[in-house]
């Protein structure tokens, strides 16, 4: 019998490292889908865009994939109103950048 997926989970693609197919036990075109998903999310926009969101997340203390990626989750752009949010992020930065000492 199949494990139920967590709570959180996403119904993404396995991301840890093993050997088998790209796609893990899973259906290949749920793998395919989210790669192509991926992609079109991660493309690269405009000269000026990026020039644009890389400004803005330097004044708000972000790095430019911290600034992209909140708007491709929750499509809105942060401003200096959105101050509990960027800490979050902020604290967020913390914990990857130390989790793999603990």
């Amino acid at each position: 019998m199949a494990r139920r997926p967590r709570r959180s989970h996403n119904g993404g693609p396995p991301l840890d490292d093993y050997d088998g197919s790209p796609w893990g036990k899973g259906d290949a075109y749920i793998f395919l889908a989210w790669q192509a998903a991926h992609s079109k999310a991660w493309k690269a926009p405009s000269r000026d865009v990026m020039l644009m969101r890389l400004e803005r997340a330097e004044r708000l203390g972000l790095t430019y994939e911290e600034y992209t990626l909140e708007i491709l989750e929750r499509g809105r752009h942060l401003g200096e109103g959105d101050a509990e949010r960027i800490a979050e992020i902020r604290r967020a930065r913390k914990r990857r950048r130390f989790s793999h000492l603990s």
